[in-house]
């Protein structure tokens, strides 16, 4: 599964990003899960590889994780990072189950200002399909891996994507595609937002 390494503890919170969920959504849920565990917060973080230091404040809403760490922390609890995802609107029962409209898209938020939103209906099937904004300057810095494969297409912008030992630099328009099991890590060297649909198979991320 990951491999990445312990993680520093997160920067403070950053502002709430434009049309995203208010920020206590993740902390609340990861607090919320690891009680229903019965997990104290070291027990989480021996599992996750992570400080117990870190992990509070991610639940006391002092820091967004990165990447990796929500990956951590979710593989720990036995969920996947889809679990985390939150959203303030509701689909209307026609859509659900079938149909993400903008407004009601699920978000999770990580550090440096990076959003992944959920593009496929929960409960999803074999796949699930992910609008990955990553600021200027952003990168997921610990490689990690999972179950599955993955996918992408480059809306806008730049993107560089490291996958074990190979290094890609993609533009607007290339798409890529590996193994999750790969270790793999990824951001932006560019100066405007780069933005990836991403599609994962089994849901695994």
């Amino acid at each position: 599964m990951s491999n990445s390494s312990n993680l520093p503890p997160g920067s403070a919170v950053p502002a709430k990003p434009e049309g995203g969920p208010a920020p206590h959504f993740l902390g609340t849920r990861i607090r919320g899960l690891r009680k229903r565990r019965g997990m104290t917060l070291a027990r989480l973080a021996s599992l996750s590889e992570l400080t117990a230091g870190y992990i509070s404040q991610l639940e006391r809403n002092l820091a967004y994780p990165s990447i990796p760490a929500l990956f951590n922390i979710a593989r720990s609890l036995g969920v996947t990072i889809q679990w985390f995802f939150a959203s303030e609107a509701s689909p209307t029962a026609e859509d659900n189950g079938y149909v993400v409209r903008k407004n009601s898209r699920m978000s999770v938020h990580y550090e440096d200002g990076i959003v992944d939103q959920l593009l496929t209906p929960q409960p999803n099937r074999q796949l699930e399909m992910l609008h990955s904004r990553f600021p200027p300057g952003t990168y997921s810095q610990q490689s990690y891996s999972h179950e599955g494969e993955e996918a992408g297409f480059l809306l806008s912008g730049s993107f560089e994507l490291w996958v074990s030992d190979r290094h890609f630099l993609l533009n607007e328009g290339d798409s890529f595609s590996f193994s999750s099991q790969e270790p793999h890590r990824y951001g932006n060297p560019g100066d405007v937002d780069a933005v990836v649909v991403w599609v994962i198979t089994p849901p695994t991320f």
